[in-house]
């Protein structure tokens, strides 16, 4: 069954003249946006053929261009007729169009056999030639930008190549109407499958919603189950059961709630089909869930002139310390002393709590009082800072290997061939991926802004930064506020307790300079051998002072945000200068919130 386009007026316009004027382009959208239907509607209705394929991190570059046959040219020798045409020779030579979905998992060194064929049309392949593309060819990609897993950033060179179109999900009427004409489902099961399905998009616990193919399952699963259980009219039970098979692994909770896709799905369900109701009513829930924009383009936030909140002490008395943590007079009775046995007890009920005293009591006005909590927070803060090793992920390059299970190296094979000797596994050469190394510098928060709870998050998460290198390339540690301080440089390493001891323990004054604490580390970064380098930023990202943080990404190849008890404007700034770095924000309001936020960044 061909899918039919609805809507898609402008962009299909954009797309055919693209096309018609020898244009190569790239579609961004979120899934379920129309990508590929759009694609094979223009191709069907202009009769150009369509070669698919998909992209992900085994695409090598032989597997997109093709390669010889290797038990023909044992016999025959590197003939034209000993060559296997992979997808991008095939719709070359054809003149049709080339659809490579998933366009940024896609990995960098195949990417970059586009860049000739993009702009002259041919591409020269080692021992067959030059291969011209035929009037007619262009590659059209597709990807989805807001996915942050196993994903990389698209160069430059290839984005200059290719034009643009942004896909976003649809109006719902126009939902309705594809609903309708994929399922052949109509009435108030549509209504209910669509409302349904867009009010999961602006949800505050999801983190992504469902695309409208989570309606058209809704309305097959709901129909098929309401027939199987024999009902005229399906059962608001039934439409629970149906909407959880369909909806439940669509949508993302997000980060560190303590709750379930099935009881979002109910939420949603009660207010739009109440219990005592007779059946589903067709309002919009609050908040217009007919449009889910994508995140806000990326941008420094403009915070330039704003003033932020007092920048508080440089130490806190005792009267103070009481005030802010009840649990203040157990763990610490006395003038200089410290009851680790009692700070335990709070750590094991309160774990959060427990952090933002130990975070305040490092500035403590009682000197004595003061060394003690520092020396203990380099042991609890580390503790609480563990994550494992970090994985190696980015882009990565293909090297060759003796034996393994990579693509055939055919001519470093012939090169090593001993005609007398049997081959063995071993003995062949293959092309494997190998992982880029990658150089992570730390750059924290400690303006004024940033006490109690915030010291102790940003500490926990300095903690798991520096333990999940496990000695392989050391991050460099900054802190920054109106100036910034360098706590352990780029490749050298100092003991991870006493580093976060110094940590916990400074507090800002003043204005907020995040673009020199970004530049800083980029200094730091350009002297490492790494193939990818990383900037984790903790901060709200609300600078006061200096440029633009935007204007300040140079040389970093990705910059993730993990942003301390956010308000909403924090977030959308913070949101924003992730989305121009090419990395992922993550919300960190509880200690439970560190670990899975480091992990999905550095693992």
């Amino acid at each position: 069954m061909t899918t039919p386009v609805v809507g898609l007026r402008r962009e299909r316009e954009v797309l055919t003249v693209a096309l018609a004027t020898g244009r190569h382009v790239v579609l961004e959208g979120p899934p379920g946006t129309g990508k590929s239907t759009l694609l094979r509607s223009i191709a069907r209705d202009s009769g150009t053929s369509v070669v698919f394929v998909e992209g992900n991190a085994e695409l090598t570059p032989a597997r997109l261009v093709g390669a010889f046959d290797p038990a023909q040219v044992l016999n025959e020798g590197y003939l034209p007729a000993s060559f296997v045409d992979g997808p991008l020779l095939t719709a070359m030579r054809e003149g049709g169009l080339l659809y490579l979905e998933e366009l940024n998992r896609v990995p960098e060194e195949t990417l970059n056999v586009l860049i000739t064929v993009l702009t002259e049309g041919e591409i020269a392949v080692p021992r067959l030639g030059a291969v011209t593309a035929e009037p007619g060819f262009r590659l059209i990609a597709a990807m989805n930008p807001f996915d942050a897993v196993g994903t990389a950033r698209v160069s430059q060179a290839i984005a200059d190549r290719m034009c643009r179109v942004v896909l976003g999900y649809q109006s719902e009427p126009a939902e309705r109407e594809i609903t309708t004409a994929v399922s052949g489902v109509n009435g108030w099961v549509t209504e209910l499958s669509v409302g349904l399905t867009r009010a999961t998009r602006d949800h505050r616990d999801l983190r992504m919603g469902s695309s409208v193919r989570g309606a058209i399952d809704l309305a097959h699963v709901l129909t098929g189950l309401a027939e199987l259980r024999g009902e005229d009219k399906p059962a608001r039970e039934t439409a629970r059961d149906a909407a959880h098979a369909a909806l439940s692994g669509r949508i993302k909770v997000t980060d560190g709630l303590d709750r379930t896709p099935e009881s979002i799905i109910d939420e949603l369900l009660e207010r739009l089909w109440p219990q005592d109701a007779p059946e589903p009513t067709s309002d919009e829930p609050e908040g217009d869930p007919g449009k889910a924009d994508p995140p806000p383009p990326g941008g420094g936030g403009g915070q330039a002139g704003r003033d932020k909140p007092s920048r508080g002490q440089r130490t806190m008395g005792r009267g103070e310390l009481g005030s802010r943590h009840e649990q203040f007079e157990d763990v610490s009775p006395e003038v200089g002393q410290l009851d680790e046995q009692a700070f335990d007890a709070v750590l094991a009920e309160n774990p959060d709590a427990a952090a933002a005293l130990l975070a305040d009591l490092a500035v403590a006005t009682d000197a004595s009082l003061r060394a003690q909590a520092r020396k203990l927070a380099g042991r609890v803060f580390l503790q609480l800072g563990k994550v494992g090793p970090a994985k190696a992920r980015g882009t990565r390059r293909i090297a060759p290997a003796l034996g393994g299970d990579g693509d055939l190296d055919l001519d470093r094979t012939l090169d090593r061939w001993q005609p007398a000797a049997s081959r063995r596994p071993h003995e062949f050469v293959t092309r494997q991926w190998t992982a880029h190394r990658r150089a992570v510098s730390l750059v924290v928060d400690i303006s004024g802004s940033m006490q109690g709870l915030a010291v102790a998050l940003a500490a926990v998460s300095a903690a798991g930064v520096v333990l999940a290198s496990e000695g392989k390339l050391e991050p460099g540690v900054l802190a920054f506020g109106s100036q910034v301080r360098i706590l352990q440089r780029q490749g050298v390493r100092r003991p991870p307790d006493e580093l976060v001891g110094e940590l916990v323990a400074l507090r800002g004054h003043g204005t907020t300079d995040v673009a020199a604490a970004l530049r800083e580390a980029s200094r730091q970064l350009a002297g490492t051998v790494a193939d990818e380098r990383t900037v984790v930023l903790l901060s709200d990202c609300l600078h006061t002072a200096g440029e633009d943080p935007a204007t300040a990404l140079g040389g970093i190849d990705r910059l993730h945000v993990l942003c301390p008890l956010p308000d909403e404007e924090a977030e959308r700034t913070a949101r924003a200068l992730a989305a121009r770095g090419g990395g992922s924000y993550q919300e960190v309001r509880r200690l439970t919130d560190i670990a899975p936020a480091l992990t999905r960044i550095l693992c």
